[in-house]
């Protein structure tokens, strides 16, 4: 089973965390990651089970596949639309 490494982390004001983490096994290429909101945090259920990915990019780098997603994980706007188009919001 691959070790997920989280890229990226920061909190929406209302509470839930936008995350970018990788899913590819350390040292694989391409390199794989997803975006996603894990609407447990700051709750003690932070942590349990995967939530669903708003997108998936790959890349060559760590760097690369941060430059495909951070846009739309410092966008509060994207991750509202990209929520609404996933059906979980």
């Amino acid at each position: 089973m691959p070790v997920e490494v989280l890229l990226y982390k920061r909190v929406l004001p209302h509470g839930p965390a936008v995350r970018i983490r990788r899913t590819s096994p350390d040292g694989a290429v391409p390199v794989t990651a997803v975006l996603e909101v894990d609407r447990r945090a700051g709750t003690p259920r932070e942590g349990t089970g995967t939530p669903p990915s708003l997108m998936t990019a790959e890349g060559k780098t760590d760097a690369e596949v941060m430059a495909k997603l951070e846009p739309h994980a410092k966008d509060d706007r994207a991750i509202i639309q990209l929520l609404r188009e996933r059906g979980l919001r």
